[in-house]
């Protein structure tokens, strides 16, 4: 009798089973909405916070990673190829309007790796590190042997041009007198005839261009609640005799927006930094103090990132031979990199 009481009363217990735990969500891919999300507010931050020569484009994710960081918050991390646009950082037309360089013009590509929070489904960059790097000779003469290749920003020859250029602008306008800003890019052809392409930032001076001719050193650029800045393309032919053709553009007054002047003279409108160089390094212009000294040794180590990559394909490649496929299986495409946008360097 009592076996069958104790036999009742545990039948009437609650009976708990082992519930399984939720299987981990899977990988975010390169192409996922979400991490293209996190890579255009990525690029849009890099574009707002560099000073000198021109907007970037999102090119391809490379990688993504995601580090959950308790509830609603994660840290991404961001591995973005970017192109060089034909925008200087002073052009206020949005991002999505802007022309992204053809390979024949000598793209030039930043690699940059971003930190991101997602916090309450709010992202908001925390660091980010960038370089850029024009593409190899080489590579351009192979698609196209007659395109002319940059120049260092501080060539004889484009320093010449440059001024010519101005020169001739300021000769023909009604309007206010223009000095240079910066350089931005510089080309030559050498055949059939020579010729010196530049392109250039300028900033409208207190003086009329009447003025400024008579006495250039009187004109002063306009308090930055008055600012206009522009941007100036030119081709400059050297022989028989120069010969300057330029076209500039004055954007008007654009409230907030800065232009970061150098720290020492630079009246040839060269940056200290950019001497000997072909292009703009986004290195050297972008530079978030706050975030870079606090979350810097924060970035994944290349290396070790490198190694769990090596280690996961091939156990995954393992798990690949062993499993048993049905007939015409196509296993799902890696998540990373994304496809690319425009072209590869």
């Amino acid at each position: 009798m009592k076996v069958l009481v104790a036999l009742i009363l545990l039948a009437q217990l609650p009976i708990h089973q082992a519930v399984p735990a939720a299987p981990p969500p899977p990988p975010l891919g390169c192409d996922d909405p979400e991490a293209e999300a996190a890579a255009a507010l990525a690029v849009n931050y890099i574009n707002d916070h560099s000073h000198h020569g021109y907007k970037f484009a999102l090119n391809r994710i490379e990688n993504v990673r995601v580090l959950p960081q308790g509830p609603n918050n994660q840290v991404l991390f961001l591995e973005l190829d970017l192109l060089e646009t034909k925008c200087h950082i002073l052009n206020p037309i949005p991002l999505e309007n802007c022309t992204v360089r053809s390979f024949e013009e000598h793209a030039v590509e930043g690699d940059c790796d971003v930190k991101l929070q997602n916090l309450d489904g709010k992202l908001s960059v925390v660091a980010s590190k960038c370089h850029s790097h024009a593409d190899s000779a080489e590579d351009v003469i192979r698609v196209c042997p007659d395109c002319p290749l940059l120049e260092t920003l501080n060539n004889t020859e484009v320093l010449t041009g440059v001024a010519a250029a101005l020169n001739e602008h300021n000769g023909k306008t009604a309007g206010a007198y223009l000095k240079l800003l910066e350089i931005g890019r510089a080309r030559i052809q050498y055949h059939p005839v020579h010729l010196v392409f530049v392109e250039f930032a300028v900033a409208a001076t207190n003086c009329s261009a009447e003025e400024g001719k008579n006495n250039v050193d009187a004109c002063q650029l306009l308090p930055e609640d008055e600012s206009n800045f522009g941007f100036c393309t030119a081709t400059i032919a050297t022989q028989p005799t120069l010969d300057a053709q330029v076209d500039c553009q004055l954007y008007g007054h654009q409230p907030g927006v800065t232009y970061s002047q150098p720290g020492q003279d630079t009246s040839a409108g060269l940056l200290p930094n950019v001497q000997g160089f072909t292009n703009h390094n986004l290195r050297l212009s972008h530079n978030n103090p706050v975030a870079s000294e606090s979350s810097s040794s924060e970035f994944p180590s290349p290396a070790i990132a490198a190694k769990s990559v090596a280690k996961r394909a091939a156990v995954e490649a393992a798990q690949h031979d062993k499993a048993v496929r049905p007939v015409g299986f196509a296993p799902p495409p890696p998540p990373c990199p994304g496809r690319i946008h425009y072209f590869k360097i």
